[in-house]
C-alpha cells in the first residue's frame, strides 16, 4: 500500500550513490494503471520503466511486494539488474490467505483525522505518505480491493524457480517483528548466494523501523558487491 515517496528519506543517502528513481507500482499510489495484478505484470513495469529511462543494469531495492518483484526481475531480465536489496518478504504463501490479517485493515478508524492520527496510529512516520485528505477526513490513496487482489495471488504459488536463477549480488533483509515465515528468506538468500540480514528489533518496514541498521547494511553492500559506474 506503499508509493514512491515513502522512500524519500532513503533517496537521500542514495543519492550520492547515483541516480535514484521511485516508481508508484500499478495499483498503489498515483498510478492510473489498475489489473491486472499478477507478479508477472508487475514484474513488466518495473523492466519498462528501467528500459524508458536507460537505466540499466540498475540496483533494484524492493520492500515486501517490490522485493519479491526484485527477486522476480533479476531473474528474468539479469540484463537490466546490477543488484538487489529485498526487504522483508517470504518467497512461499502457499496456503496463506488475506483472510488472516484483513480484520487488521477493517479495525482502522477510517477516515482518520489528521497526519498526527495517521502515524500516532501505525507507529512510524512514513505511513502518512500512503494517505491523502479528503473532505471527511484522511483515506488511503490505494484501493484496499486492490491490495487484497494483489496480496491473494501470494498464497497461491512459491517464488523459488526465481530465486534459484538470480544471479547477480543480492542483500536479503529480514525483520524480526514483520511475521514472515521463518527460515525462508535466509535460505532464499543461501540459494541466491546473497547475504542475509535479521534485524530482530524491527517491524515489517525495516527502513522506517531500523533506519540506521538498515542505511549501514545497503551501504555496505554497495560500496563492497557494486563497482563504479
Amino acid at each position: 500500500m506503499s508509493r514512491a515517496t515513502a522512500w524519500w528519506p532513503v533517496a537521500q543517502w542514495l543519492k550520492p550513490l547515483g541516480r535514484v528513481v521511485g516508481i508508484d507500482q500499478r495499483g498503489h499510489g498515483r498510478n492510473p494503471q489498475r489489473g491486472p495484478f499478477r507478479t508477472e505484470d508487475f514484474v513488466a513495469d518495473a523492466a519498462k520503466a528501467i528500459e524508458d529511462l536507460g537505466l540499466g543494469p540498475a540496483v533494484v531495492i524492493g520492500h515486501s511486494m517490490g522485493g519479491l518483484h526484485a527477486w522476480c526481475l533479476a531473474a528474468t531480465r539479469p540484463d537490466l539488474v546490477r543488484a538487489i536489496v529485498v526487504e522483508d518478504f517470504a518467497p512461499d504463501n502457499r496456503g496463506r490467505t488475506v483472510d488472516e490479517w484483513k480484520w487488521f485493515f477493517d479495525a482502522w478508524p477510517v477516515p482518520f483525522q489528521s497526519v498526527a492520527h495517521v502515524t500516532s496510529f501505525f507507529g512510524a512516520q512514513v505511513f502518512a505518505e500512503y494517505f491523502e485528505e479528503r473532505e471527511d477526513g484522511w483515506h488511503l490513496i490505494a484501493s484496499m480491493d486492490d491490495l487484497y487482489e494483489i496480496a491473494a495471488e501470494w498464497g497461491t504459488r512459491a517464488y523459488w524457480e526465481f530465486i534459484d536463477e538470480v544471479r547477480c549480488p543480492s542483500l536479503v533483509i529480514e525483520a524480526g517483528q514483520g511475521g514472515q515465515l521463518p527460515g525462508q528468506m535466509e535460505e532464499a538468500a543461501r540459494r541466491s548466494r546473497g547475504q542475509y540480514l535479521y534485524v530482530p528489533e524491527a517491524g515489517h518496514v525495516v527502513h522506517a523501523t531500523a533506519p540506521w541498521v538498515y542505511r549501514g547494511a545497503v551501504e555496505a553492500f554497495l560500496s563492497t558487491s557494486i563497482s563504479p559506474v
